[in-house]
């Protein structure tokens, strides 16, 4: 299942947003609602990047939160030995900052912003970790009308 969400993810890299939507959406309707955490996490964190509606990115954030809190270290080292579920949560607060900045929620923006700067302990010191935590710089900036947003 892994597989087949990465082959969507590289669609919707690669400019087919569209294609990469249908495919997510037909995934998501095999693995449903109560299947496998650590697929509904994943698949939803990137259906989320699909939508042109802020209130639906929001909808698949929320879901993908949702399932991240069901899972155990155990089931996440099933799949990457190095992986720790608290290292998903600084990207998934922030994508929610950000998805609550789009819709004009600054207050529950800046609750989720600080929701991921609790967590970003659990990331490491390497590009992705950097990369997370420029992007709050970057959203906290534009949330104090700093970013010319």
């Amino acid at each position: 299942m892994m597989t087949r969400i990465g082959q969507a993810v590289m669609l919707h890299h690669a400019g087919d947003r569209d294609e990469a939507r249908d495919r997510f959406l037909n995934l998501w309707a095999e693995i449903g609602e109560d299947g496998d955490a650590l697929h509904r996490c994943t698949l939803a964190h990137y259906m989320a990047d699909t939508q042109d509606d802020p209130a639906d990115e929001l909808a698949w954030d929320l879901r993908a939160l949702s399932a991240a809190e069901e899972l155990t270290d155990g089931r996440v080292a099933e799949h990457h030995h190095s992986l720790a579920v608290r290292a998903f949560y600084p990207s998934l607060h922030l994508n929610l900052a950000a998805d609550y900045v789009k819709l004009g929620r600054n207050e529950a923006a800046r609750s989720q912003l600080g929701l991921a700067r609790e967590a970003v302990g659990a990331l490491g010191d390497d590009s992705y970790g950097d990369g997370i935590r420029a992007a709050m710089d970057r959203l906290e900036l534009q949330l104090n009308g700093e970013g010319g947003c």
